[in-house]
């Protein structure tokens, strides 16, 4: 039995929605300023074994970037226990973490580092990052000289190639030329069919989550609606999509 390295126990994300701008910063101070709430996720529990594929479904606003933000701590919970068992490897904001006026092998420490990894396991990372990346002698040059396709590519490669036990993808594959892309779907292809790697992919493309996933969460105004077999969470979701147009 494969044991759980995701799981989601009641979990209730709320944000405060404020007027405006200033009345969001008189918030912070004190509580009486009128506000609105609202559930991003409103009690949402499930789990994920390691090595499973598991697609999230949801239109905007559902709730799944906010799932994937508290997976990575980014944000925390308001109510409701959330485990994640591994090293987390998300595809989401390619380019995060940069230092601009550090180049683009020195950033491959910098964001190895912010992954956790010592220095010792990004020195055997370091060339095939660079190999992946593709971006030539561009790699030592500082990053604010690259372009936004460059910096998306090194993003890309750093966060795949670290090994990770935990691998989330959120649209990231439409990153760079065509042959890029291809290339890209090919690596996760290969992460993922190692057993002991578990890949939660979150997309509008229902043919491309098929590609990659046997299961799927769907969401719906925060709440989960469907966990099942992809095929089924594909039909539900198209659903919601075709009830949202009428």
């Amino acid at each position: 039995m494969s044991k759980t390295v995701i799981e989601f126990k009641n979990v209730t994300k709320r944000y405060k929605l404020y007027k405006n701008d200033k009345t969001r910063l008189v918030g912070l101070l004190f509580k009486q300023v009128p506000h609105r709430e609202k559930n991003a996720v409103d009690n949402v529990s499930f789990k994920i074994k390691k090595g499973e594929s598991v697609a999230l479904f949801g239109r905007n606003g559902a709730g799944k970037s906010t799932i994937l933000k508290m997976i990575t701590e980014v944000a925390f919970p308001t109510e409701g226990k959330i485990k994640v068992d591994g090293r987390v490897s998300a595809l989401l904001e390619l380019t995060s973490g940069f230092d601009l006026e550090f180049t683009g092998r020195e950033n491959i420490y910098l964001k190895g580092q912010i992954l956790g990894l010592p220095n010792k396991e990004i020195k055997k990372l370091e060339q095939t990052i660079v190999d992946f990346a593709d971006i030539e002698e561009y790699i030592d040059q500082p990053v604010r000289t690259y372009s936004s396709g460059m910096k998306a590519r090194l993003g890309f490669s750093i966060n795949v190639n670290i090994e990770p036990d935990i691998l989330i993808v959120d649209e990231a594959l439409s990153v760079g030329d065509e042959e890029f892309r291809n290339k890209c779907i090919e690596k996760v292809n290969e992460v993922v069919s190692q057993e002991d790697v578990t890949l939660l992919f979150v997309t509008h493309s229902t043919s491309v989550a098929k590609s990659f996933c046997k299961r799927g969460i769907v969401m719906n105004k925060g709440k989960k609606e469907f966990d099942g077999d992809i095929d089924s969470a594909i039909e539900k979701y198209d659903k919601i999509l075709k009830k949202k147009k009428k």
